[in-house]
């Protein structure tokens, strides 16, 4: 495994400074480890930044199967670019093979790749149309995004417990009512 690009003593000297600024002391107790432990977050939740999300969708499988494939109620979390707070929801990809599938965690695992990176929810949503449509070539595909952000629950507007609904259609499933029915119908399945 190659290192991580991202420049943890650069982020350290960062969060140094940034505390400074804010009027507190580094060196307090309570302070005094966390330049490091932002450094080791950010390494983290940006690990998505530097890796190519299509790798995962390099596994595929002949399969004559060409009906929907819902992936529903994928936990994320990712950062918002603008303000770098948190935002998070749950995901909901589907596709129609037309004659690959590929493994169940790749789609998952491409998601949360895009995720883990600077992001806008409406991004987040396209580019994982776009890279189903352009690794798995299916007939279509869906990605549906809710998620909180962080950067309206707690500072600007203040509207705590606001869900964003984002949503990229692609092929049959933008083109065919009928299909598109089926798809938001099994979204909402289960819920009350």
């Amino acid at each position: 495994m190659s290192p991580s690009p991202i420049d943890k003593a650069r982020i350290e000297a960062a969060v140094r400074e940034l505390i400074a600024a804010l009027g507190d002391d580094v060196s307090r107790d309570g302070l005094h480890g966390t330049p490091d432990r932002v450094a080791r977050m950010y390494t983290e939740i940006f690990s998505g930044m530097h890796e190519d999300p299509g790798v995962h969708l390099e596994t595929q499988f002949d399969q004559e199967f060409r009906e929907l494939v819902l992936f529903r109620d994928v936990k994320f979390f990712s950062m918002c670019e603008h303000h770098l707070m948190p935002f998070f929801g749950s995901a909901h990809i589907a596709y129609i093979p037309d004659g690959k599938i590929t493994g169940l965690s790749k789609v998952v695992r491409s998601f949360k790749s895009l995720a883990a990176r600077p992001q806008v929810q409406e991004r987040l949503t396209g580019e994982m149309a776009d890279l189903l449509m352009d690794r798995l070539k299916p007939m279509g595909c869906a990605v549906v995004v809710e998620a909180r952000h962080m950067c309206m629950e707690m500072r600007g507007v203040r509207a705590p417990g606001s869900l964003i609904t984002t949503s990229a259609l692609r092929g049959v499933i933008k083109d065919r009512e009928i299909t598109r029915n089926e798809l938001f119908t099994l979204i909402a399945g289960g819920r009350s």
